[in-house]
């Protein structure tokens, strides 16, 4: 694939001082990591957004483990895809803490440096407000969001398709993968096609394991 991938920004001639105010993620198309894109994730200082990510940690999920290893899993589907974009990996590992934290405080994280605004900002966009059910919420994302939000809640559900292989309650497996096709889908058509390709696959092995469970 070319350097432009699929904005069609040329990631090599992109100004790299001023990717924050830009409305499209930074993304590499080097596997492995390239030499630039690991200085670049070197110089993000993820660390304090990380270490806020970790009060998370007693936020149990339906398919084990908690909500904090669930950050970090979105933020590696995002680098796997060649994400490498300081507002949207910082971003991702905290996407979950206003909405599972009511009491966040939020000087805590706009304090940590320069980014904060853009990283806040971003994740209130993906933060299902008080007035919205889930498929307004989807609905918002798809219609309004920014391409960094349409990127991180694609991950954010590719990552929650894959944990959805350990449930076990039928009726949420149907629902969620259902809600999965109508709502993110088109989100995810918005942000990049290969996240679309990859959870259209893994729609389709849930309702392969739905399909068997009747079977018997």
């Amino acid at each position: 694939m070319s350097p432009q991938g699929d904005t069609g920004v040329n990631l090599e001639n992109l100004d790299l001082s001023g990717i924050r105010h830009s409305n499209l993620p930074l993304r590499s198309e080097c596997v492995p990591m390239d030499e630039d894109a690991m200085l670049r994730l070197k110089n993000m200082h993820l660390a304090p957004y990380i270490q806020l990510a970790t009060s998370l940690i007693g936020k149990l999920r339906r398919s084990g483990g908690n909500m904090f290893r669930h950050q970090l899993d979105t933020m590696a589907i995002l680098m796997d895809y060649g994400y490498i974009d300081s507002v949207l990996l910082k971003a991702s590992v905290i996407h979950d803490l206003i909405e599972d934290l009511p009491d966040f405080d939020r000087d805590s994280l706009l304090s940590i440096d320069e980014e904060s605004p853009d990283v806040y900002s971003l994740v209130l966009e993906v933060t299902r407000r008080p007035i919205e059910n889930k498929i307004e919420f989807l609905a918002r994302i798809r219609d309004f969001g920014s391409i960094r939000a349409k990127v991180l809640k694609s991950a954010d559900r590719i990552s929650n398709m894959i944990s959805l292989g350990y449930v076990t309650d039928i009726a949420f497996i149907k629902r969620y993968t259902d809600e999965t096709e109508r709502h993110v889908f088109p989100i995810a058509k918005l942000a990049d096609i290969r996240m679309l390709e990859e959870l259209q696959k893994l729609v389709a092995t849930r309702r392969e394991y739905l399909a068997r469970r009747f079977e018997i």
